[in-house]
């Protein structure tokens, strides 16, 4: 389940692409490349740079949204869309004011993207994001899966499905792995759940964002199964995976979060492995998340070494905080 590590499974929380026009409502941002950690937005044809031309005052409701994002390394394709929807909700509250016909619009999303990507955190901050413009008015998280929503007899699986809707209700519905819910068949419950929800979006519509999230090509077939689904999700973003160098800025990030400094050897032992695994694990890689285990298991690793060579005093703080080459373990495949 997307970003689990920090999140119960059910739970709340308070809270570089081309880009092309959709004939929807919103922009479907669609990238297979990297990310490139440091580079400018992307346009949108042949517009300048949208991070160029971000305006952003110090009470702005965006200004805490835009530290959040770019905290996050990569995802340009993403925040890019986060700001379209901020400049929307922004311009339509502006036309409202001024007696032009603001209409109606759907938030509803698709987040097609590996393990590790980003999605759920994403999500939260989306959340957060709706609450601050008046769209949503609690702005949490509700993150399920299949299990969650799909129950053991005939009526359990729509009561399970709505109580969830029920406390999503003012804020954004998550459904990680969604495809898992067609794969049953006719007669799978998991069937039951997706009626469930469909109807939900219309009996409380504009109470609450549902984004269904998973694998990109499982949640395309998902789509393709489903004829009615993808015009009630107008915005669908890809999180493509990170490549080698944003993953080894995520993993000196981790680490000098939590005071530690990875050393330059580690850091060459740590790129060497991860691209072996990338490659070795093409539709399985985790991501993020696999490296942020490899950092979570070096500290521990550490502290060992530590105790055994300075077992009589303190290896003093520019060893407490050192990363080293030995630090760095897995498991041999």
């Amino acid at each position: 389940m997307g970003d689990r590590a920090m999140n119960e499974r059910v739970g709340t929380t308070g809270q570089t692409g081309s880009a092309r026009p959709s004939r929807q409502i919103n922009v479907v941002l669609r990238s297979q490349e990297p990310y490139v950690a440091t580079g400018a937005a992307p346009t949108l044809e042949s517009e300048p740079p949208a991070a160029s031309a971000k305006t952003i005052t110090p009470g702005d409701p965006y200004s805490e949204i835009s530290r959040e994002l770019e905290a996050m390394v990569g995802l340009d394709n993403v925040k890019l869309l986060v700001y379209e929807i901020y400049a929307l909700l922004q311009i339509s509250r502006m036309r409202s004011e001024a007696g032009l016909t603001g209409g109606s619009h759907v938030y509803h999303m698709i987040f097609k993207g590996n393990p590790g990507t980003g999605k759920t955190t994403i999500a939260r901050i989306v959340a957060k994001l709706f609450n601050k413009m008046g769209v949503l008015s609690k702005g949490h998280l509700i993150e399920v899966e299949r299990a969650d929503l799909v129950g053991e007899y005939i009526g359990h699986t729509a009561q399970k499905t709505r109580d969830l809707v029920r406390k999503a209700l003012g804020g954004v519905l998550f459904v990680d792995e969604a495809y898992s819910l067609a794969r049953g068949g006719e007669k799978d419950f998991g069937k039951e759940a997706i009626d469930t929800l469909v109807k939900a979006m219309e009996d409380h519509r504009n109470q609450f964002v549902l984004i269904l999230a998973g694998y990109p090509l499982e949640i395309e077939h998902f789509l393709m199964t489903n004829p009615g689904l993808p015009s009630r999700f107008p915005i669908q973003i890809e999180f493509p995976d990170y490549s080698v160098d944003q993953l080894i800025q995520i993993a000196e990030l981790m680490a000098k979060d939590r005071d530690y400094t990875l050393m330059p050897q580690a850091l060459f032992k740590l790129r060497q492995h991860l691209m072996a695994e990338k490659t070795a694990s093409l539709y399985s890689f985790s991501n993020a998340r696999y490296v942020r285990n490899i950092i979570e298991k070096a500290f521990r690793h550490q502290a060992v070494r530590l105790l055994n060579q300075y077992s009589s005093g303190s290896p003093g703080k520019q060893e407490l905080m050192a990363i080293r080459p030995e630090d760095l373990r897995w498991d041999a495949k």
